[in-house]
């Protein structure tokens, strides 16, 4: 459940980007960043680790007005994509309120994508939360690769990897291009904030 602090009349809500190691999450967030400047009233975190990965999270609140009188800051974070750091992961996930899911579309990378969400499933175990009751949204990056020829999972591969259970909405998406990443994170947004409401009802 969001932070919700009565005092202030304030919700703070928690999106996690999650997902395999360069899979496009940082990208995400930083296309937003830019996007979003003029909003955005703090720095962004990062955190880099010698292979040049995000360690921690990137950390990008912004106002996105009232819901039933109070006033929501949404905070968007990612995980590192490499399994070795997956108790940092786990602890990112901590209170989450809605996930995106991106996933690689390249086809050297489809059993990751797989071993990823299942990942992303154990560790909402842990917090007592399941995969198919939180809001989640899955991006398909890097379908701007197509173009330099690049073998690419078709959307139709990759909604049967990962979206044949969780039936839930999904964008192929261009995280350097900004193709369907606004998209992606209104949909987050818009999904988690219903499922906000129905809570502080």
């Amino acid at each position: 459940m969001a932070f919700v602090n009565p005092k202030r009349k304030e919700v703070q809500v928690k999106i996690v980007y999650y997902g395999p190691g360069r899979g496009g999450k940082t990208t995400n967030l930083e296309y937003v960043y830019q996007k979003f400047n003029e909003r955005i009233k703090t720095e962004m975190v990062t955190i880099k680790t010698h292979g040049d990965r995000t360690l921690f999270f990137d950390f990008l609140p912004f106002d996105i007005g009232k819901v039933n009188g109070y006033d929501v800051k949404i905070q968007l974070y990612t995980v590192p994509g490499q399994v070795k750091y997956n108790a940092t992961r786990r602890l990112v996930l901590r209170g989450v309120d809605g996930i995106v899911f991106v996933a690689d579309s390249m086809s050297v990378r489809r059993e990751k994508n797989i071993i990823s969400l299942k990942n992303l499933q154990e560790n909402l175990a842990n917090y007592k939360k399941s995969i198919f009751k939180i809001p989640i949204v899955l991006q398909y990056n890097k379908s701007d690769l197509d173009e330099q020829g690049i073998p690419l999972l078709t959307f139709e591969t990759l909604e049967k990897d990962l979206n044949s259970k969780l039936k839930t909405p999904s964008f192929k998406a261009s995280a350097i291009e900004g193709t369907n990443v606004v998209q992606t994170m209104k949909k987050i947004i818009s999904l988690t904030m219903a499922s906000i409401v129905k809570e502080l009802r």
